[in-house]
């Protein structure tokens, strides 16, 4: 039997839910289908996060990230409050580890006053004062506002929400292909005919769209995140969330401890690059010639030192070896040792977009309209956190109102 719907959503993720709860304040009555791949929402990216709701400090002035993150994080914390979900703010600290790193902290701050994010300059003892642990600097900046929430607990919240709303969510149907002619779907063993449909796919989006017949330049590029435990029995005083300033010659933030709420520590996440979509652990979801895709991708951008790829990969992306992962954090804390880092089984995959024609990565976040659909192509952090303005941009994108 077909099923018929004026909107198919394709993927559950953060942004599938939001643009679902977002069309239903547009365009009322509508029939709203959510296809998810997997037989519970959470399993990728969006259940898999940090949980940090980003102040947006780090994304420049013109990107679309800038446009939604600070505002999105209002949102998100709003949500949770209403709802009394957990969010609790702590705050963050960004801590000089390089030379020229106290001329960057005037840059985030002077950025910060432009995007309204309330942040301080702390000096000295100051630092110590908020982060104990923090190593010595003659400078930092801190951002109080910062929280940090629980990502599945929010997405199950918004699911719920949203199936009281009459959205449908197809569990374990993931998308197969499109005819575009008849304007139907293959998924899991069903067939849905469609209005508009948007691909919030994440791990797989390009190759949704790609199935829609755009977006043949791009292709994901996995990066695992990794994670360490800090040992309890160091008994850190972590506070908050504290960063290293990022290097303006690398693509990733780096590092960065996470305090939850029951009292653990964490530290991470590494951005290392995975052999495939899905591949958490060990051999898990491997494919060979995925593998020798992703590598011939990253050798391009290594030989071209395309966006000081090549730095990345001297620097960043050997922190999946303990050694080099502790020699960051230490930076950022002196008083950590080598044993405290205890491995867990918490670890995510970014979903990074690459252009191959430009050989270069897509830093920000990218939607593109194709006949009678939309596709997300490059919702990576902070996604979680604008999910509610960004699913309002990308309808006003492609005019849905």
């Amino acid at each position: 039997m077909l099923r018929k719907a004026d909107f198919v959503i394709i993927g559950g993720g953060i942004v599938g839910v939001a643009l679902a709860r977002e069309l239903l304040q547009r365009v009322k009555g509508s029939r709203i289908v959510i296809l998810e791949k997997e037989r519970e929402l959470g399993l990728h990216a969006s259940g898999r996060n940090s949980g940090v709701l980003h102040s947006g400090i780090f994304y420049a002035d013109d990107s679309v990230k800038a446009q939604v993150c600070a505002r999105g994080a209002e949102e998100m914390a709003l949500y949770c409050r209403e709802r009394k979900l957990s969010c609790l703010p702590i705050g963050k600290l960004i801590l000089p580890t390089r030379l020229g790193d106290e001329a960057r902290i005037m840059e985030l701050y002077e950025r910060g006053l432009r995007h309204g994010i309330k942040a301080n300059i702390l000096e000295g003892k100051q630092i110590q004062e908020i982060e104990p642990e923090a190593a010595p600097a003659p400078k930092a900046l801190h951002i109080p506002g910062v929280s940090i929430v629980e990502p599945v607990t929010i997405l199950r919240s918004l699911g719920d929400e949203i199936r009281k709303a009459d959205v449908e969510i197809l569990f374990s149907h993931p998308f197969l292909g499109v005819d575009l002619e008849k304007k139907e779907i293959s998924a899991g063993d069903e067939k849905l005919s469609y209005g508009v449909a948007l691909n919030a796919g994440g791990l797989h989006a390009d190759r949704i769209a790609q199935a829609f017949g755009i977006a043949e330049e791009y292709t994901i590029l996995p990066f695992k995140g990794i994670y360490y435990r800090v040992s309890p029995a160091r008994k850190m005083q972590v506070h908050g969330l504290i960063y290293a300033v990022p290097d303006p010659r690398v693509p990733f933030l780096g590092i960065h401890y996470l305090p939850k709420e029951n009292g653990e520590v964490y530290l991470g996440p590494t951005v290392v690059p995975a052999l495939g979509r899905e591949n958490y652990n060990g051999l898990q979801k491997l494919s060979i010639p995925e593998a020798l895709g992703i590598g011939g991708s990253l050798l391009r951008l290594y030989m071209a030192n395309a966006q000081g790829f090549r730095v990345f990969a001297h620097r960043e992306a050997l922190r999946f070896l303990r050694r080099y992962f502790f020699e960051a954090a230490g930076k950022l804390t002196p008083r950590l040792q080598p044993e405290d880092l205890l491995a867990t089984s918490k670890v995510g995959i970014r979903a990074q977009l690459y252009n191959r024609q430009k050989n270069e990565l897509v830093m920000d976040f990218l939607v593109e309209k194709g006949k009678d659909s939309v596709h997300v192509l490059n919702a990576v952090s902070p996604a979680f956190t604008s999910a509610f303005p960004f699913a309002r941009l990308v309808l006003d994108k492609v005019g849905i109102t």
